[in-house]
């Protein structure tokens, strides 16, 4: 990796709370807790399991104190705990649909991805409205739908911008595996949300 992780911010943090800082585990929670549930949001059904696995997450972040190597950035290795947990998840829980309230991906985020174009429901008309909703929850199953490891290598690379050689190092896998995962993944929604999208996906 190019970067040294000694300047990241959440190397420092785990570093310190390994030397005996506690204060710095309260820190590291409250700076990454919230990334940890957004991207468990986009890869889990059902919020008990995301709050549980939140949970857990930092379980795991507790038990490897000691042995923890800064060999990456915070959030590259955290993600990495988080993809192993929510794997699991996934496999025990078996394939579900979602649920039609269950909020998986924000508005926003789908306006900058391209993948639906979604308007203040207070513009449009019913009908206009109920089609963009069904075209949101078009994308929601179609991510859903994808193996694990697509499914994360996209969300991480769409939604979090993250580099592909930093995804590889998330999924235990090289940096052009990233890319063939991405480029299936892309593949795979064009055709599940076509008659949704009309090819809008980028």
């Amino acid at each position: 990796m190019e970067s040294n992780p000694l300047e990241d911010p959440g190397v420092r943090l785990m570093l310190a709370w390994k030397a005996g800082d506690e204060s710095a585990f309260d820190r590291l929670v409250e700076a990454y807790s919230g990334q940890v549930w957004a991207l468990l949001t986009r890869f889990v059904h059902g919020q008990g399991a995301r709050e549980d696995l939140v949970q857990e997450v930092f379980l795991r972040v507790i038990r490897a104190r000691d042995r923890y190597e800064p060999t990456a950035r915070f959030s590259t290795w955290l993600y990495r705990i988080v993809f192993n947990l929510s794997v699991n998840e996934t496999q025990r829980a078996g394939k579900r649909e979602t649920g039609s309230g269950e909020r998986g991906f924000d508005d926003g985020e789908f306006q900058r991805d391209g993948m639906a174009r979604i308007a203040d429901d207070s513009l449009v008309e019913p009908a206009e409205t109920l089609a963009r909703g069904d075209a949101v929850a078009a994308v929601r199953a179609a991510i859903q739908a994808l193996p694990e490891q697509q499914r994360m290598a996209v969300i991480l690379a769409k939604y979090d911008e993250m580099p592909y050689d930093e995804i590889g190092e998330v999924l235990g896998i090289s940096e052009k595996a990233v890319k063939s995962l991405v480029h299936r993944a892309r593949e795979s929604l064009r055709e599940r949300l076509a008659p949704f999208l009309k090819g809008e996906i980028a």
